[in-house]
C-alpha cells in the first residue's frame, strides 16, 4: 500500500503492476521488463523504492534469453511513495 491508500497488484504472466485506488478502480497500470512479477514492498529512506520480486520459473530457453531480468528483484521508483511500517520487531529471547 503506497501513501495515497492505493494498493500495488503484481499481475503473474501479466507484465504489469496495478494500481488500485481505495474504492477498488484501477489507477494505474506499470508495465515491467517481465512477465511475472510476484510481489511488490516499498523501502528505501524516503520509501519511495518499489522492490518487485519476479519468477523465471517453467520458462523455455527462449522466454529466459527473451526476459533475462526474470527471476531477479526489480527497483522502480513510480512516483508514489509507501507508509512505513505499523508492525513492532520481533524480539528475541537470547
Amino acid at each position: 500500500m503506497d501513501g495515497d491508500g492505493y494498493v500495488w497488484v503484481c499481475m503473474w504472466d501479466g507484465g504489469v503492476l496495478r494500481r488500485l485506488a481505495p474504492s477498488g478502480a484501477l489507477d494505474a497500470v506499470v508495465p515491467v521488463p517481465v512477465a511475472r512479477p510476484t510481489s511488490a514492498a516499498f523501502g528505501g529512506p524516503d520509501l519511495a523504492d518499489l522492490y518487485v520480486t519476479t519468477a523465471s520459473i517453467d520458462f523455455t530457453p527462449e522466454q529466459r534469453a527473451a526476459q533475462p531480468l526474470a527471476g531477479r528483484l526489480l527497483h522502480l521508483r513510480p512516483g508514489p511513495v509507501g507508509l512505513p511500517s505499523t508492525t513492532t520487531p520481533a524480539i528475541i529471547p537470547e
